[in-house]
């Protein structure tokens, strides 16, 4: 099973970007994606999550209208659309994919985004 993040990178506050995560080795379909972030001495945060069929998103109040989460199932890939960003939004970006309560989620090695002038 593998989860591998693309896209991260340096960018200027109000900037944009787009984090990718391909899948495999799982049936990714079957499986809600979430993305999470963690800067340095905090926590790790929910950022966004995308039910498996595509029928719901989610957001915290932190990046609701400025982040949008999809995904194409045939890509096995979930994206992250970050508009607006903010130089608190600087953190590593993970994605994960949930299929049940039964079974540990599956976690990627993670990407950098920085917001900074």
């Amino acid at each position: 099973v593998q989860l591998v993040e693309s896209g991260g990178g340096l960018v200027q506050p109000g900037g944009s970007l787009r984090l990718s995560c391909a899948g495999s080795g799982f049936t990714f379909s079957s499986y809600d994606m979430s993305w999470y972030r963690q800067a340095p001495g905090k926590e790790r945060e929910w950022v966004a999550t995308i039910t498996r069929a595509a029928i719901s998103t989610n957001y915290p109040a932190s990046v609701k209208g400025r982040f949008t989460i999809s995904r194409d199932n045939a890509k096995s890939t979930v994206y992250l659309q970050m508009n607006s960003l903010k130089p608190e939004d600087t953190a590593v970006y993970y994605c994960r994919a949930f299929f049940s309560l039964k079974t540990p989620p599956y976690w990627g090695q993670g990407t950098q985004v920085t917001v900074s002038s």
